[in-house]
């Protein structure tokens, strides 16, 4: 069985050899972590892997191992009720008329009141209903079944529209030595980039070195100029987790081009939408987060801002105090983006979802407004489009 966790550790590319999966095998003969997958976790990376870097490709490897079996922190935990309710049991798909019959909770507030109460009230595991907290079915509260608006407790998001999400998840940073199969990104890019003459004369400036020389009588007449430099300042917000997993790609390809191409180039994560808080490493972004107040305070308003998301998630995330699905936001996201349009002359949102399916999506509608249209799809000719108008 660990001979097969090797080899999917090699899959996913994370660098490992026969000594350290010998080492694992005497660890776990010594007892140091037993039928437990949160201690083999934590045993396994301990010993496997040698570089924090690598700490995502381990996850992934680690969950591909175990086909999908997650351990979560939710308020089930403190009822003792079967972990088994946390598992996928139930695969139940809800043709468009009786996902439009299902009704909606009406508001945040009266959503967390109604989970807290059939909390309080279940004692049993359920699957397939409409009321309780279980899997499988059309109830508010659960995992694995359907309803336009509720609480997802475990597994993956499949209609992208729950307002809270209780599980613990970790994400990636990109990665910015992404080889580009392309250099049209980074052409595509290049429309923003603006050089000026700046600095003292370092330079030197061939053309008028030879005019200046031509014109001495051949004697050799050295001209300097400043140095040309690149003074674009860009900042980038980019949308990490969940949705967005799938557009991984697209947003390293991106992120390589943009470092490459801009020499004062800035970076932060968010998820899902923008709050009081964002940060720059996934592995600390719950340690080391820097207050939206500070970034608007050391960045200028002359300083290009692209945020990269799918923007799609339920209204209530950028209309709502509290809206956040991973925290208690006091103001809602919407007023934090207000406040960033106004700060920065210059701000667009790239949206790798198919732009013929905005119109469908309330929370891209939203989001769209609130930058007053200056959303464009993450293609090269909406790229070329951004660009375009931070470049004006």
């Amino acid at each position: 069985m660990l001979l097969n966790f090797f080899y999917t550790l090699k899959q996913y590319k994370v660098p490992v050899s026969v000594r350290e999966y010998l080492d694992l095998l005497r660890a776990l003969d010594a007892g140091l972590a037993f039928a437990s997958q949160e201690e083999f976790y934590s045993l396994s990376r301990a010993v496997m892997v040698k570089d924090e870097k690598h700490f995502d490709k381990f996850d992934r490897a680690m969950k591909a191992f175990f086909d999908g079996l997650d351990t979560m922190e939710s308020p089930l935990d403190k009822l003792n009720l079967p972990e088994d309710w946390l598992r996928k049991e139930i695969e139940k798909l809800l043709s468009p008329d009786e996902l439009a019959e299902l009704q909606k909770t009406g508001s945040l507030e009266k959503l967390m009141e109604e989970f807290q109460k059939r909390l309080a009230e279940q004692h049993k595991r359920h699957q397939g209903g409409n009321k309780m907290i279980g899997t499988g079915g059309t109830s508010p509260f659960g995992a694995y079944g359907a309803n336009p608006e509720g609480i997802r407790l475990a597994g993956p998001s499949r209609n992208k529209s729950a307002v809270k999400v209780w599980e613990k998840r970790e994400f990636k940073n990109l990665d910015d030595g992404q080889e580009l199969g392309i250099r049209n990104m980074q052409v595509a890019l290049r429309r923003l980039r603006r050089f000026a003459r700046q600095g003292a004369a370092e330079e030197l400036d061939i053309d008028d070195t030879i005019r200046s020389t031509a014109h001495n009588a051949g004697l050799l007449d050295i001209k300097m100029v400043p140095e040309r430099r690149n003074r674009v300042k860009v900042l980038i917000f980019f949308d990490i987790g969940g949705s967005m997993d799938p557009y991984v790609k697209v947003c390293e390809a991106l992120f390589s081009a943009a470092r490459t191409e801009f020499k004062h180039l800035h970076y932060y994560y968010f998820h899902n939408f923008i709050y009081e808080s964002v940060w720059q490493d996934n592995n600390r972004r719950w340690s080391e987060r820097m207050p939206l107040w500070d970034v608007m305070h050391k960045y200028g308003p002359d300083y290009r801002v692209i945020f990269v998301g799918d923007a799609t998630m339920s209204p209530y995330e950028i209309m709502s105090p509290g809206g956040s699905v991973e925290h208690f936001n006091e103001e809602a996201g919407a007023v934090w983006m207000q406040r960033l349009t106004q700060h920065f002359q210059k701000v667009v949102w790239l949206n790798p979802e198919p732009e013929k399916s905005w119109s469908m999506t309330q929370s891209v509608q939203i989001a769209k407004k609130l930058l007053e249209d200056r959303m464009y799809p993450l293609t090269l000719q909406g790229i070329e489009a951004a660009t375009k108008y931070l470049s004006k």
